[in-house]
């Protein structure tokens, strides 16, 4: 069947949907990499530095709780031009932060608007794209985000060297948040004829809406009804998340510690995101053919192992050497891991009533996204980086062990293959 036959074309979506992602994700992509640095020009210590950027993720926890009943309530659009308020109120904080906890309030804000702008796109997908391009218009969508990520370091590093002020990077992130605003206004809705339809049918909420909405209701009900999964495969899926966002602290802190420019900084874990970029492709590829394992284990082994050798490199001679290549090593492993937390949360959900037990999945991830960070800062100030990069090494390296012990119990079989 074709796009022309169903009336859908990808093209529809680049503006509405994919090109406001893209933006959002430039400003936030740049601003990463530098948050240690700025933090520590505050007058943040080395562990204070991580704790700040570790914000970002606590944030992204917290709006995940209110995020579904928001979108739910006021729409997608609504929703997305409101997240890139808030983000523009954090970036304005962190602009004028005349010191550490005022920048770690800024970057708390962003987090929060990470985390419903991010929900309200998987809305607008849900509603807008018909059922059979959904799963590639969300990996698209991943992509797109993966995109900005790439994209931001590398406009952070050239207006750096340009200005010679970190804080220029801050400037970035408010420019991609108001031509987002300005795009949502502009555009027309493409979820307005859903909407229509809904109220026509005599609901309020579109199918995005109401997914998101199901997602977020009888969060910690679901948890519990779901404890078997989620306490066993769940905690391998917490530790992908915790090695993702611990990489995105432990970088940006070792480049601080070898003292190297914020211009540089930013370029190297640029390379990373090209890295990962690059393999965001190929790990669907790898998952439809070989299976989830091929895709989960090999990029917590290569995360877990890139991290644990870090931990032994800052004093040597080549540190920035080693630093540069880690960098790249581990950008590849979280590259070949794209997509495969959305992926094992489709494979477990019940088919009769998926939403609640992907919002309880999605929250378990991000559970461990937003506790590595504060635990590398907690090691970081009571020992040193390099422990809390080997720990975190360590930890990977178990949750591969994880994976390879409970994926193939509860996702038995390749996807298409019949069951027995």
């Amino acid at each position: 069947m074709s796009d022309t036959e169903t009336g859908f074309r990808f093209r529809s979506i680049a503006l509405p949907a994919l090109l406001p992602s893209l933006l959002f994700a430039i400003g936030e992509g740049s601003i990463i990499p530098i948050i240690p640095a700025i933090a520590q020009d505050l007058g943040a210590g080395l562990a204070f530095a991580g704790f700040i950027a570790a914000m970002i993720m606590v944030g992204e926890l917290i709006g995940d709780i209110p995020s579904g009943w928001i979108v739910s309530r006021i729409g997608e659009r609504r929703a997305m031009v409101g997240a890139s308020l808030v983000s523009i109120i954090g970036v304005t904080t962190c602009i004028v932060a005349s010191g550490p906890w005022m920048l770690g309030v800024g970057i708390f804000l962003l987090g929060l608007s990470t985390a419903t702008f991010a929900l309200a796109r998987h809305a607008f997908m849900t509603t807008f794209v018909p059922l059979p391009y959904r799963a590639r218009a969300l990996s698209t969508l991943g992509g797109t985000f993966r995109a900005g990520w790439f994209v931001g370091p590398f406009i952070a590093a050239g207006l750096i060297a340009l200005t010679a002020h970190a804080a220029i990077v801050f400037w970035v992130h408010l420019g991609c948040a108001v031509i987002v605003i300005v795009l949502l206004m502009l555009l027309p809705d493409p979820t307005a004829r859903a909407a229509a339809a809904a109220r026509a049918q005599g609901t309020r909420e579109t199918e995005g809406e109401h997914l998101v909405a199901e997602e977020s209701q009888g969060l910690f009900r679901t948890i519990v009804a779901f404890r078997g999964v989620l306490i066993r495969l769940g905690t391998g899926v917490a530790i992908v998340g915790a090695l993702r966002a611990s990489r995105s602290v432990i970088l940006p802190l070792w480049a601080v510690s070898l003292g190297l420019p914020e211009s540089t900084t930013a370029l190297i874990i640029g390379l990373g995101g090209a890295m990962d970029f690059a393999l965001f492709y190929a790990s669907g590829q790898v998952m439809d053919r070989f299976g989830r394992l091929w895709s989960v284990v090999p990029s917590m082994l290569g995360m877990g192992i890139g991290l644990f050798a870090l931990a032994f490199t800052h004093d040597l001679q080549n540190a920035v050497g080693w630093f540069i290549g880690i960098t790249a090593i581990t950008g590849l492993a979280n590259g070949i891991g794209s997509g495969i937390l959305m992926t094992l949360g489709a494979d477990l959900a019940p088919k009769n009533d998926p939403a609640p037990f992907l919002g309880a999945f999605r929250f378990t991830g991000d559970a461990g996204t937003a506790a590595a960070p504060l635990l590398v800062s907690l090691v970081v100030a009571v020992a040193t980086l390099s422990l809390s990069t080997a720990i975190m090494g360590v930890i990977g390296v178990l949750g591969a062990g994880m994976m390879l012990r409970y994926v193939p119990r509860y996702v038995p079989r390749r996807p298409g293959r019949p069951s027995a």
